[in-house]
């Protein structure tokens, strides 16, 4: 047997849990990751005076948990599925990479009032068992990966939170054997972290637009002359506006033991693509949570502020 012929047999066995993997790894990671109990970055514009307490951190964490969540097929669609996942639980605290309670990162630059990271993203696959892509082909979940420019505009360390102006740029790639080019996506957006201390409840709060190009709205909305009926005619999608998003998040940690929640809520009235005829929603709403337990730390310790130590 060749191996492009086991490689064949064994694909559709390991796909879905790859790309369940990199779903979760995109919320733990991406604004909705702002459930996450690690600290932030201190490197804030400060509004009080006085020294700010500091402990010492693992280098690194690792643990395992569950995750629920509830999502559409689609921005749009009228049709939903509930997931419940492993759930890994990553916290690094190097200086140039991170995985942090504001997402997993490389920093390209740092300074007090600016900063500019790789961020990443990711988007479920989309299924065609539904009336309104009935026919259609299956859509391959998306991996994104792109620069960020965030802009601290206010906060204080000492009371605990942190409000910045977030703006990534991605590309979007398939996740499949043969990965291809999807398109642009940019989300600007306000970012408030309130973060108590580690006995507490940590709050994110998030809002902002949301755009992509054409070719990326052409993957989820367009109709092929192919694929058009007397009930979807085909379609051209267009690029620019393709909503507004709005996240609340929040999390603990109770010794070893963490949990979070989160709802993303996207309002898609007047959006780019709105006259498609695969949009059967002007809204969608995005739950999860999710429960996880330290498995091992890092020896290596490392300095780290004390949020909200007033």
């Amino acid at each position: 047997m060749t191996a492009r012929r086991i490689a064949a047999l064994v694909w559709p066995l390991v796909w879905p849990p790859v790309w369940l993997l990199v779903w979760m790894l995109a919320w733990l990671t991406s604004s909705a990751a702002a459930v996450a109990a690690e600290p932030a970055d201190p490197s804030m514009p400060a509004v009080d005076t006085g020294p700010i307490p500091v402990t010492q951190k693992p280098l690194w964490e690792l643990g395992i948990g569950v995750s629920g969540l509830r999502l559409p097929d689609y921005r749009g669609s009228d049709q939903n599925h509930a997931y419940l996942l492993p759930f890994p639980y990553i916290v690094y605290r190097g200086s140039w990479f991170k995985s942090d309670r504001e997402g997993t990162r490389a920093m390209l630059f740092d300074s007090p009032r600016a900063k500019l990271d790789l961020s990443f993203g990711a988007s479920a696959p989309t299924h065609s068992n539904t009336a309104a892509r009935e026919g259609m082909p299956n859509l391959p979940g998306n991996a994104e990966v792109g620069p960020s420019l965030n802009l601290t505009l206010d906060g204080s360390a000492r009371q605990g939170w942190k409000l910045d102006l977030r703006m990534p740029l991605r590309t979007a790639i398939t996740l499949e054997r043969s990965p291809r080019y999807v398109g642009l996506t940019f989300s600007p957006n306000l970012n408030l972290d309130v973060t108590r201390g580690d006995d507490a409840w940590s709050l994110g709060l998030l809002s902002g637009p949301f755009f992509a190009d054409r070719k990326y709205h052409t993957e989820y909305y367009g109709v092929d002359a192919a694929y058009a009926t007397a009930q979807r005619p085909a379609y051209q999608a267009h690029g620019g506006y393709a909503g507004w998003q709005t996240l609340a998040s929040t999390s603990r940690r109770f010794g070893i033991t963490w949990v979070g929640a989160f709802a993303r809520y996207e309002n898609l009235s007047s959006a780019a693509y709105s006259d498609s005829p695969l949009m059967r929603r002007n809204s969608t709403l995005m739950v999860g949570f999710a429960v996880s337990w330290t498995l091992t730390t890092s020896s290596t310790l490392v300095a780290r502020p004390v949020r909200g130590a007033e």
